[in-house]
């Protein structure tokens, strides 16, 4: 692993396995318009924005195993929704598209998780899970794209402390500065 150091993954686990507690525990049980947020697939479009495109994916990776071992989908769906996702998001900051991501990642998570949902609908409907596709996708949009949007900027913060650093131009408006 290029340029990570033992603090970075042990601290990244942290928050990886945080957020599948919370997934798993408080999110389960939120119920707006018949569908509950999913934090798994905003955490790696926050990670790629804050990490870059390789650990965006690779954070989407993690997750998304740690999700999938609970989930009665197909197991790697998660996983491979949140490497794809991670990506993506990560190529917005490694393109050097820069802006105030106060504005960015709120955006970016919330239109990210509304792709991630239909594409893992997608997805799942193509390995088999036709069901995927038949329930409310709207709601399911809506809730998981709000939600993530909402949760976004502190998970940022959150992930900048895991990762010891912030790839983003604007750490400074997220994070306080150059604290690690």
């Amino acid at each position: 692993m290029n340029g990570v150091t033992p603090r970075e993954v042990v601290r990244t686990l942290l928050v990886l396995v945080a957020v599948v507690i919370l997934q798993f525990t408080v999110c389960l049980n939120l119920r707006i318009a018949g569908a509950h947020p999913d934090l798994v697939l905003g955490v790696p479009l926050v990670a790629g924005l804050v990490m870059g495109a390789r650990k965006g994916a690779m954070v989407g990776f993690v997750v998304g195993i740690g999700a999938d071992l609970l989930l009665p989908t197909p197991f790697g769906l998660t996983a491979l929704v949140g490497s794809v996702t991670g990506c993506l998001a990560g190529l917005v900051t490694d393109a050097g598209f820069e802006a105030n991501p106060v504005l960015l990642t709120p955006m970016v998570a919330l239109v990210g998780s509304a792709i991630s949902v239909v594409f893992e609908a997608a997805l799942g409907a193509i390995v088999g899970q036709q069901q995927m596709l038949k329930a409310d996708l709207a709601s399911i949009v809506g809730v998981v794209g709000v939600s993530n949007a909402v949760v976004s900027l502190p998970l940022r913060r959150v992930l900048s402390w895991a990762s010891s650093r912030d790839r983003s131009p604007w750490r400074s408006a997220i994070v306080g500065g150059d604290q690690a």
